[in-house]
């Protein structure tokens, strides 16, 4: 497994989205994934799923020790202690001591940037994060979240694929020393049969899904595809025996059009 390295924290470089995911279908998911090799596992409070994700995290019987779980705050529990308490919940229904990865799920201007993230940073001081960050934050906002937050913030998970184009952000968190993390890593499915990627897939021998990971793995982007299907699992993390040439990432990065996003909620900012 690939790692990607950022403030301190190393994430693995494939996990597993649960956005969708529920009950016994999602901790089964969970446990088949890390007994596939998966060791980065991603839910958020407001998917409602964090106990399953326990679950299957439990049953899977890989060392908790080599998993990389992150969970996400909602933005109804931004407000000091509100925050740490939901966040005390999350580990409750994970069953859990401490996450791995602790991100504020969208912005929300109703709360002032640098209360939330005074206590997003207290919260990891307490010893139940090991590591902090950022989702669906712009440009403006992640400068503005580093220079508020007294702990290092690891990345802005955002979604990412070939039709959207994410390079301020990209070019933004490493500034900052900070990853990137995609979500929606396949643009929810769309991308199967897409002409560019099936063509070069073929050049490779693999999937159209696979060449998108492929492409955001080598940009150092970790990805977090979501499935409800378990031999979907195994084709999503065979991307590690192939290489992308310059030309081929080239002709993928010009799919991007001004129409790519696929995710949006009318209490989160217009991005840069």
């Amino acid at each position: 497994m690939q790692f990607i390295e950022a403030n301190g924290a190393s994430i693995p470089a494939i996990g597993l989205g649960t956005w969708e995911l529920r009950g016994r279908a999602c901790a089964r998911l969970v446990e088949q994934a890390l007994r596939l090799g998966y060791r980065h596992i991603d839910t958020a409070q407001v998917y409602e799923n964090e106990r399953e994700v326990g679950e299957g995290l439990r049953a899977s019987r890989v060392r908790r020790a080599d998993v990389f779980v992150t969970t996400k705050v909602w933005t109804t529990h931004f407000a000091p202690n509100d925050l740490e308490r939901s966040s005390k919940e999350s580990l409750h229904k994970l069953r859990l001591t401490e996450v791995d990865l602790l991100l504020l799920h969208w912005p929300n201007p109703q709360v002032p940037l640098s209360e939330t993230l005074g206590a997003l940073a207290h919260v990891k001081t307490l010893g139940l994060a090991r590591h902090i960050g950022v989702s669906n934050f712009t440009v403006a906002l992640i400068d503005e979240a580093v220079a508020a937050c007294p702990e290092p913030l690891v990345c802005d998970q955002v979604e990412y694929h070939p039709y959207l184009d994410q390079a301020k952000v990209k070019d933004a968190c490493a500034r900052h020393g900070m990853a990137v993390v995609a979500y929606s890593p396949v643009a929810k499915g769309r991308i199967r049969g897409d002409e560019t990627l099936t063509r070069i897939g073929q050049a490779h021998g693999k999937t159209a899904a696979q060449i998108c990971l492929r492409w955001l793995v080598q940009q150092n982007v970790a990805a977090i595809p979501r499935t409800s299907r378990i031999e979907r699992l195994s084709e999503n993390i065979e991307i590690f025996d192939f290489v992308l040439s310059d030309d081929e990432m080239g002709q993928i990065s010009a799919m991007a059009n001004a129409k790519g996003r696929l995710t949006d909620y009318a209490f989160a900012p217009k991005w840069d």
